[in-house]
């Protein structure tokens, strides 16, 4: 489990595709440090498994495995060489909830409509896909390239957040530009309430036979 807090920016490496997918190494410093493989680290809000570790040009690396499945849901088979991407380490048990539940299963991929610079923040507009629409509401929560937001308003086919400077700073949504994809995690205590409201009401009609 993650909590959409980004620890660091990586850098791509290299992206070696296959008939089955791609194997992806990246640069990266905090989020290797004490990790293992095996450990989990979220790359712009996908859950990836740590694969092997290394070095290269001074800087240490770390691969994952990317599965068809993953290129075909996520933003990340547009990665390139150079690219920066959005790193965190899973939570440890006994580490700071600092953001929300994010789950590093990405349940689409979005586009940047529109950026509005402010005084102090920006607004991003980015597009909403239909069968994920339900579960964006206003003040709600939602994880975009892995970096936990707070939805500021919904429309029919978009919302929008605001980005503090921090959040710019530290994150690959201040650079992402009109027309670039992004994965997009809803929050998943919404999909729960839906599921099981689904099968009270079912069950309730159900008795009403």
């Amino acid at each position: 489990m993650f909590t959409g807090i980004v620890e660091e920016l990586g850098t791509v490496v290299s992206v070696r595709e296959h008939a089955d997918g791609a194997r992806i190494t990246l640069a990266a410093d905090t989020v290797l440090a004490g990790t293992r493989d095996g450990d989990s680290i979220a790359v712009d809000g996908c859950c990836l498994t740590v694969a092997a570790t290394g070095e290269r040009d001074g800087r240490r690396t770390w691969t994952a495995d990317l599965m068809a499945e993953t290129l075909r849901r996520t933003s990340l088979g547009e990665r390139r060489p150079g690219d920066e991407v959005n790193l965190e380490r899973a939570l440890a048990a006994d580490g700071r909830f600092g953001g929300h539940v994010v789950q590093g299963h990405v349940d689409g991929v979005g586009t940047v409509l529109a950026r509005t610079p402010g005084t102090q923040w920006e607004v991003v507009e980015i597009a909403l896909p239909a069968d994920l629409a339900r579960y964006v509401v206003a003040q709600g929560s939602v994880a975009v390239d892995g970096v936990s937001l707070t939805v500021v308003s919904v429309g029919d086919a978009s919302f929008t957040v605001s980005l503090i400077p921090e959040t710019r700073a530290r994150t690959t949504l201040g650079h992402r530009a009109v027309g670039e994809k992004v994965n997009l995690e809803v929050d998943v205590l919404s999909k729960y309430v839906e599921r099981h409201l689904a099968h009270g009401l079912a069950a309730t009609a159900g008795a009403a036979l």
